[in-house]
């Protein structure tokens, strides 16, 4: 890159890099120095994220990172290949219970018949419990995304006789089959509420009780550092989320990332110009459903217990929100999404708690924490109720959640279609063409 002209490329290798400029790389490498210092618990970084998230917050942020994975599929599909869909959730669901059927462990009864329902002397049928195999993470994760890209590919077909809106209902019905598998086999799914327990992270050769690699229990982690579970957990989640983003982005600039693209732009062009349609946007689903099932095994083994209502159409619309806010298309723009639509309730909660807190105090802060925030008394108007139960208006934390959710939508799709990628990269222009206009 010549000196003193931004953005100016000067070979296709310069172009084609992942991260191009000085400046990128020493971003990316800061943004990954500082997550590891907190998840350390550095006294410079580790007062942040206490402040916002209390003191489990490698928890929220673990969750994020699974998610992230599940962002990055959908990505591909509809921010990639162009093609809308609603049932990511099943197929993070599929992943999930690929995961269970493979890795759960049942101590003495590692069989499968323990998942066949049998009769008992008394003629009474009887359900012996949650099935699986116990085998190790190197097995049921990987198979985890490979079935889910199986099954993918199977219902890919609807995506070239279907589009659009059309193309929205049909994975929609995807949820809805899910759900209802959910129910009809609970010894597969566990109980629809409160679900079943699923395979921990620890990694194993084989089916060995001592771990290669302990990840569920606090301890020295290669002999060197004493970790918590959540600090284990959380860094064996970045070092994933870190190679997928790779992943991701190598597709992206790869023959197959252009060829999906072109397909994205115009389907009808691409095929004309020798894209075959059917053929990539199979392997669009394939590649996303693959991120799904690895993002839905993680985030019930990080979870430890998820019920398949868990994998429901409100989990699909999530995703939507992180590509809207986010930036559909763009791979920061999808990691940026994740983290403020997944980290954004708890900070909500937070601060609504902080604000609670502050009414007795008086001053500023308890002037607005008590027109803010109510209990429910007579005389108290406030738009957000800290009571038990809030039904009605005022609206509960969690249901402001949806509203905001709701109206970031809408500013985002009518102010900045590009989300949170496209105010960046708007500051980034400013910043290099100040202080001209042009």
């Amino acid at each position: 890159m010549a000196f003193g002209r931004p953005l100016l490329r000067t070979s296709y290798e310069e172009d084609a890099a992942i991260l191009p400029t000085a400046f990128q790389k020493a971003g990316v490498g800061f943004l990954i120095l500082s997550l590891c210092l907190m998840a350390l618990d550095a006294p410079i970084f580790g007062a942040i994220p206490r402040y916002f998230l209390g003191n489990t917050w490698l928890v929220p942020v673990g969750i994020t990172l699974c998610f992230a994975i599940g962002a990055l599929g959908i990505n591909i599909l509809v921010g990639v290949t162009g093609q809308v869909s609603l049932g990511h959730a099943f197929f993070m669901g599929t992943g999930a219970y690929t995961a269970v059927m493979l890795g759960g462990n049942l101590g003495d009864q590692e069989s499968w018949k323990a998942c066949v329902p049998f009769h008992d002397n008394l003629g009474l049928l009887e359900r012996q419990g949650e099935c699986g195999l116990g085998l190790p993470i190197w097995i049921w994760l990987p198979a985890a995304g490979l079935v889910a890209a199986l099954i993918g590919i199977i219902v890919s077909p609807a995506a070239v006789k279907v589009r659009g809106l059309y193309l929205a209902i049909v994975t929609v019905g995807l949820v809805f089959i899910g759900l209802h598998l959910g129910r009809m086999l609970p010894e597969w799914a566990g109980d629809f509420e409160s679900g079943r327990r699923w395979p921990k992270l620890d990694i194993r050769l084989w089916k060995e009780e001592t771990p290669l690699i302990e990840m569920s229990e606090d301890g020295k982690w290669f002999g060197l550092i004493n970790l918590t579970e959540e600090q284990k957990q959380f860094f064996f989640l970045l070092a994933i989320v870190i190679v997928m983003t790779l992943l991701a982005k190598n597709l992206v600039r790869s023959r197959t990332g252009r060829a999906l693209q072109a397909i994205r732009d115009r389907d009808v062009a691409a095929e004309v110009m020798g894209v075959p349609e059917f053929k990539y946007k199979r392997l669009g689903f394939a590649i996303s459903s693959f991120y799904a099932g690895i993002a839905g095994a993680l985030f019930a083994s990080f979870t430890g217990r998820v019920s398949p209502i868990d994998f429901g159409l409100l989990l699909s619309v999530d995703f939507i929100a992180i590509l809207l806010i986010g930036g559909a298309g763009t791979i920061a723009g999808t990691l940026l999404g994740t983290v403020f639509v997944e980290l954004l309730p708890n900070v909500v909660e937070r601060l609504t708690e902080w604000l609670a807190d502050q009414i007795s105090t008086g001053g500023v802060t308890g002037t607005i924490a008590d027109f803010l925030l109510t209990t429910g008394a007579a005389g108290d108007f406030g738009p957000i109720s800290i009571a038990p139960t809030a039904p009605g208006w005022p609206m509960s934390v969690f249901f402001w959640n949806l509203v905001i959710y709701g109206v970031l939508i809408v500013v985002f799709l009518i102010f900045e279609p590009l989300g949170l990628f496209g105010i960046w990269i708007k500051f980034r222009n400013y910043w290099k063409g100040w202080p001209f206009s042009y």
